[in-house]
């Protein structure tokens, strides 16, 4: 019986050693304790196996197996220790020390170089039989590639309509109609190619023998496939002959130079890759000679200075021939050929650090020149986005400044959403080319866990901001067609006029709010998410957040006061933006609103804060409609029929002019006289207009009514002071008392006329 609790405390204990040996090296060490000097370490078995372990287990004491379990941690961890602290050293010899020697190494065997390069081409000498077989083979070639060039011709003679782009205007001509026939064209050239490399493939292998039948399927694919095949891809972008069809912003002399050094690269490319796949069929491999680096920095030198020398077009090409770019826009337009140069440079030295591993099957799918490809069509992806997004955005809706700013921020948002789209698709590829995975950073020490959560947070957020930019985009949307709809635009209101503006929609005013707190939780929510996802405990930030809520809830009950009453205030529609109203005294038009208050625009330009909760009415000048009512005064003698004509007249001609017939409601007319005072009749007339317009009418009123009295000999009442003298007939001349008497009559009286007219409250 002791025997067997023996043997199962040590199976126990061997199971938690297992277990704590699968955790990284600083969480064993950290598990670990010092032993106790006098406990034993036995030695283990050879072999160890059940049996013996068993076996031993049931010899030792408790204090000896936990000192065997002890010193077998230590070491495990010691070892995690030493591999992790390895592996980071050694990376950083191959980044610095062994990249450098990769550079070294070629230099040192230059003049392997050239005599592995003879020996390549004298064994292929001897192979093909010495100078008749090479002219033998040069007779072979002639006939192949000229059976291929007779195919090709034939082919093009067919399709000759099909190849030649038709004079167009650019202002005419779809993107869907330039796409057709560049993408017609391209077919017609890439499939020239094809029938060319098959024709040639097909008759050397007939008649070709088996010592020339490689080297000329390399000079037909690598030599004269490969180079014209990306002459055609050059012609479909920049299609120097027809810049209405150009598809990439640059010059026809940069388009040109573009397509001839694109070819020039392609070849490069495809002689490269021939050179060393000939150099090892013929007995010298690219590792004794190294060729494959002076291949390599030769292409790396010819891309650097592609991208220098022609940097303004390749700015140009980032920035596209839309005139709607945005500063962000101008700036990595600007540093594209100097990044794009960091980069080529960077890639360089990566090839270098592989090949300081000697990882060279990595390098045989080429996943470098893949990358450069990728780069150097980057500005070819971005102006076709930007192309597609010209084309496929939805036409405006509605007409005017509110209807072309949602246009346009419509637009730059698909640009945005299709960037990230395009940088992840880009990014995905070039991690595919260089064998890239979770796995892979996984096995080269990041760990699993850490790398897999990684690409989940940046899918995790990737997919928060697609949301983030749909929702904006929607409600943008939907905010700029209320705000057209309703005629209504916050950047054309009129700074210092008189107010009243009809503004906005009921809409357009919850809207902004409404975006506001989508974008607030959508922020919220994903960045949690993100958070947790990589191993960040969000349940602290949570209660912290929900402890500071509560202490605002108890410390600032105005605020919740304020928000409430704005809840009621925006669901009985009481404003809107845009609406001029009043508020216990203060006037303004309403320019914004927020959760907790509103901001007033006042006339004449201060700017009032007014909490929602400091609100006991809202006085709503801007509601449906209005009614103006003008008062004239008259002498006593004026006629008031002949001012009711005068003032029908008026309200008819109004209703014709252009710029007035719109805004009236009802015309305006007289009302008759409305009271008799001390200078004269005070006649009335009023209109009914929409609101915000009632000023401009009033104004034209105004001068229409002057005019027409001034015609038909009628005067405006005037306030006069009568001085009575007594035995004024008798008097030769007035004396001084006489004339004191006047004056202060005169001065009494005009100071009561201007007290009359002294405005009561704000003037609007």
């Amino acid at each position: 019986m002791q025997n067997t609790l023996s043997v199962l405390r040590g199976l126990l204990l061997i199971t938690v050693a297992t277990l704590m040996m699968s955790l990284p090296g600083s969480a064993q060490m950290g598990l670990i304790q010092p032993s106790n000097a006098t406990d034993a370490i036995p030695s283990l078995p050879d072999p160890l196996t059940p049996e013996t372990a068993n076996a031993l287990i049931s010899r030792l004491s408790d204090a000896e197996v936990r000192a065997l379990l002890l010193d077998r941690l230590n070491t495990q961890a010691q070892q995690a220790s030493t591999e992790k602290e390895t592996g980071l050293s050694d990376f950083y010899y191959h980044a610095t020390i062994g990249a450098l020697n990769s550079v070294l190494v070629p230099i040192e065997r230059l003049p392997l170089l050239f005599s592995g390069q003879r020996t390549a081409f004298a064994n292929f000498y001897d192979r093909i039989g010495g100078g008749s077989g090479l002219l033998q083979l040069l007779g072979y070639i002639l006939v192949v590639f000229g059976l291929a060039t007779v195919a090709e011709l034939i082919f093009r003679r067919l399709t000759r309509d099909w190849r030649i782009l038709p004079p167009a205007d650019p202002q005419n001509l779809t993107l869907r109609e330039n796409l057709q026939l560049l993408v017609q064209r391209l077919t017609t050239q890439v499939v020239a190619v094809v029938i060319f490399v098959l024709v040639a493939r097909t008759f050397g292998r007939l008649i070709l023998p088996n010592t020339f039948l490689p080297s000329v399927q390399l000079i037909g694919i690598y030599l004269i496939g490969f180079p014209r095949f990306m002459l055609a891809v050059a012609f479909f972008f920049f299609a120097p002959m027809n810049p209405e069809y150009r598809l990439l912003h640059v010059s026809d002399k940069a388009a040109k130079a573009l397509c001839r050094h694109q070819f020039w690269l392609a070849l490069l490319i495809g002689f490269s890759s021939a050179i060393i796949i000939f150099n090892a069929q013929n007995g010298v491999p690219m590792g004794e000679t190294r060729l494959g680096f002076w291949l390599n920095l030769a292409l790396h030198v010819y891309l650097v200075w592609l991208f220098w020398h022609y940097r303004e077009a390749s700015v140009s090409m980032m920035r596209g021939a839309d005139s709607d770019v945005t500063p962000m826009e101008d700036r990595v337009a600007r540093l594209f050929p100097y990044v794009t140069i960091g980069i080529i440079v960077a890639l360089w030295w990566v090839v270098n650090i592989v090949v300081s591993y000697g990882n060279f099957d990595l390098l045989q799918t080429s996943p470098h020149y893949k990358t450069m490809l990728l780069l150097i069509f980057a500005p070819a992806m971005d102006t076709a986005l930007r192309g597609l997004v010209r084309h496929l955005t939805p036409a405006m809706t509605g007409e005017g400044p509110v209807a072309e700013r949602a246009y346009r921020s419509t637009k730059r948002a698909y640009i945005r959403i299709g960037r990230v789209v395009i940088f992840a698709v880009v990014v995905i590829s070039i991690a595919e080319f260089w064998g890239m995975s979770a796995a892979s950073i996984a096995t080269a020490g990041v760990g699993e866990r850490l790398a897999a959560a990684i690409i989940e947070f940046l899918i995790i957020m990737s997919i928060g901001y697609l949301l983030y930019e749909a929702v904006s985009l929607f409600i943008n949307r939907k905010l700029a067609a209320e705000q057209t709809a309703a005629g209504y635009n916050p950047d054309e209101q009129e700074i210092g006029g008189d107010g009243g503006g009809a503004g906005g929609s009921r809409l357009s005013t919850v809207l902004p709010l409404i975006l506001l707190v989508a974008r607030t939780v959508i922020l919220t929510l994903f960045l949690l998410l993100g958070l947790s996802n990589i191993g960040i405990d969000t349940t602290p930030l949570l209660a912290g957040a929900s402890i500071v809520g509560l202490a605002i809830g108890f410390g600032a009950q105005k605020l919740v006061t304020d928000v409430v009453s704005g809840v009621f205030f925006l669901v009985d529609d009481a404003f809107r933006t845009g609406e001029y109203v009043e508020v216990e005294g203060t006037m303004g038009t309403v320019e914004k609103i927020s959760i907790r208050s509103m901001q007033l625009r006042h006339h004449k330009g201060p700017v009032h804060t007014i909490p929602y909760g400091e609100i006991p009415k809202v006085t709503n000048f801007s509601r449906d409609w209005v009614i103006m009512k003008l008062r004239f005064t008259v002498p006593f003698d004026t006629d008031p029929n002949k001012v009711r004509k005068i003032f029908k007249k008026i309200g008819q001609e109004m209703l014709e002019i252009p710029e007035f017939k719109d805004d009236f409601l009802q015309p305006f007319k007289s009302q008759g006289v409305l009271e008799i005072d001390d200078v004269g009749m005070v006649i009335r007339g009023k209109f009914m207009a929409k609101p915000g317009k009632q000023f401009m009418i009033r104004k034209e009123i105004f001068n229409r009514v002057n005019a027409a009295f001034a015609e038909n000999g009628i005067e405006f009442a005037r306030r006069e002071v009568r001085v009575a003298l007594p035995n004024m007939e008798n008097a030769g001349e007035l004396t001084p008392e006489d004339t004191a008497a006047i004056a202060a009559a005169a001065t009494q009286a005009a100071q009561e006329q201007v007290a009359e007219k002294a405005p009561k409250g704000e003037e609007r």
